[in-house]
């Protein structure tokens, strides 16, 4: 399986209808400043998958944790919805993230044929790795930071989501971990996958050198001769971050 999750892009009207998953042109109205979060009732094969976000109640503590600490100065709409295969993503023509409920199943599924008897406490950190992915998208358009191309951006989605999961919090370390698996499991799975993001066994590196720069002494089977130079370079990459969101941060 090949996870497409990052910047969407837009349908042309003219050759495919609305009811595809594709996002309109036009931006929707948003009721307040900030991430908020809207479910749509979902296909008739995704009902699960919308029965999980909802009873896990997934995204709201993660869009809680984002305005907690940001103060974007315009609404980013979080929709759940049945997106028929079009991937989650975000659209900065409407600023909003789709959070698709048919992702959720396929993630589920790489967990269940690995033999995991935790899968839905598995994808429940995914999906949260997910939404900061998607929410480091968001604050790239926000800060009209320089495009240096779709890859770079994904890779500071990925280091977006790390800093807001490793702001001192255990739980964040771990679920970064979930997701590194959850990579890991992707690779064995589809070892090429054509799209704009890293390698998946690279993804999943990457948020095991930051867990092990950040918390070393709670992680200690992380530390290899490979990841020493992750005690300099995670620190750099969440610094810059940091001085970037500085017009946004509330504290």
């Amino acid at each position: 399986m090949t996870r497409r999750w990052g910047t969407l892009a837009l349908c042309a009207a003219a050759l495919l209808p609305v009811t595809t998953g594709c996002l309109s042109t036009e931006p929707e109205p948003d009721p307040m400043d900030g991430f908020v979060l809207r479910y749509e009732e979902p296909a008739a094969t995704d009902r699960t998958a919308h029965r999980f976000l909802q009873d896990r109640a997934v995204a709201a503590p993660v869009l809680a944790d984002l305005n907690a600490y940001l103060a974007l100065r315009y609404g980013v709409t979080v929709v759940a919805r049945s997106c028929s295969g079009e991937g989650t993503g975000y659209d900065p023509a409407t600023h909003r993230i789709e959070l698709c409920y048919d992702d959720l199943a396929e993630e589920r599924a790489l967990f269940e044929q690995a033999g995991s008897p935790t899968a839905d406490a598995q994808l429940a950190e995914v999906v949260r790795e997910t939404l900061y992915h998607e929410a480091g998208h968001a604050l790239v358009d926000a800060l009209d930071l320089p495009d240096n191309g779709a890859r770079a951006e994904e890779d500071a989605a990925d280091d977006f989501a790390r800093l807001m999961l490793l702001r001192g919090r255990p739980e964040g370390e771990e679920t970064l971990l979930t997701a590194a698996r959850a990579y890991d499991l992707a690779a064995a799975a589809d070892p090429d996958p054509e799209d704009e993001h890293a390698p998946n066994a690279t993804r999943a590196e990457a948020h095991r050198c930051a867990v092990h720069a950040e918390a070393p002494t709670r992680h200690p089977s992380l530390a290899t001769p490979a990841r020493e130079p992750c005690a300099t370079t995670w620190p750099r990459t969440r610094d810059a971050w940091i001085r970037d969101l500085a017009p946004l941060l509330r504290r």
